[in-house]
């Protein structure tokens, strides 16, 4: 299961109570104060890794709390710092403030943390606030509360390479054809519900980053079928395949395919539209299926690339025109 999308509370922890405590020792009846300082709060971290690609395993839980700092002690002992409670997410993660609804930050490479939440300053001993007139102070400071906010988090994914197409147009078969990935394949619409993402190798030293999209509808753009959280993750796509089936069996004319999707890539923003795109025919596994491959091409106004994942055809010039528009575009590289 994939999540893109979650919101909870953060609690850091509350610094601890400093120490009310004198000095006692055999022959020394009235000794100073000496009560430590209570220990700091525990933050609350966001630490982008990737060893994450979804969200699904911060949901269920309501609010994730920072451990409180302990209390101060006496002799002077300082109370321990409660530990920070890291939270780690995928890279490609936007923090929001969920009430305010501003971006507190992009985590955008691997390692890249955000304070979600400060932990609370411990109290002060007894022992900071004597003095010449008061030496015997019997009261310490208490520590402070820990901050404590809603946020959302919004995962758009990176990829060098991302495969759209209307539904069923072969872009998981693609994916899985060329990538160790193993996304769910049938031959229904909308099998793909959830974004996957797998490494393509060409050499011992090239890669790319694929990431098959959910299947874009009529009016994606508008909101229709989750289309804006789908299209979001186009936006983090370097390179875009466009995939159209050109089998017989297709339910839509290859051309009003390819029209539909670059309707809806332009509707939802002129830069997912200008991105550097490849026109793929699918299943193109006949001389039907060429011929229909040819006309979206005139269609079309320039050249297509046409494959077959069950023949294997075509997959390689695939790639290495992907992997070649990438290194043009001076992209970055992910993996």
């Amino acid at each position: 299961m994939f999540k893109d999308e979650i919101q909870f509370e953060v609690a850091a922890g509350k610094g601890g109570n400093g120490a009310v405590s004198f000095h006692r020792e055999k022959f020394v009846p009235r000794g100073g104060p000496d009560g430590g300082d209570g220990g700091d709060g525990g933050d609350v971290v966001l630490k982008a890794s990737r060893h994450h690609n979804s969200l699904i395993h911060l949901a269920g839980k309501r609010t994730w709390r920072a451990l409180d700092g302990q209390g101060g002690m006496g002799q002077m002992a300082s109370g321990r710092a409660g530990a920070d409670l890291v939270l780690e997410v995928p890279i490609g993660t936007q923090v929001f403030d969920a009430v305010h609804g501003n971006l507190l930050r992009d985590l955008t490479t691997d390692g890249m943390t955000l304070v979600v939440a400060k932990g609370g300053k411990g109290g002060l001993g007894n022992a900071r606030f004597a003095t010449a007139t008061r030496q015997t102070p019997r009261f310490a400071g208490d520590g402070r509360p820990g901050e404590e906010r809603e946020v959302r988090l919004e995962l758009k994914l990176f990829a060098e390479v991302g495969l759209v197409g209307l539904p069923n147009a072969g872009k998981s078969t693609f994916l899985k054809s060329v990538t160790a990935a193993t996304p769910k394949i049938a031959d229904y619409p909308f099998t793909t519900l959830s974004p996957q993402v797998g490494i393509a190798k060409l050499s011992d030293i090239d890669t790319l980053v694929i990431a098959d999209l959910p299947g874009l509808i009529e009016g994606a753009s508008e909101g229709v079928g989750l289309g804006h959280r789908f299209l979001r993750h186009v936006e983090r796509c370097g390179v875009v395949l466009h995939l159209v089936d050109c089998s017989e069996e297709a339910t839509t004319e290859p051309d009003e395919a390819r029209r539909v999707i670059e309707a809806e890539l332009q509707n939802f923003d002129q830069a997912l539209f200008e991105k550097p795109r490849l026109l793929v025919a699918t299943k193109v596994e006949s001389e039907a299926a060429r011929e229909r491959a040819a006309a979206l091409a005139a269609a079309a106004g320039g050249p297509i690339l046409c494959i077959s994942a069950h023949t294997r055809e075509g997959l390689r010039e695939v790639l290495v025109a992907a992997h070649r528009l990438v290194r043009s575009a001076d992209l970055p590289q992910f993996g």
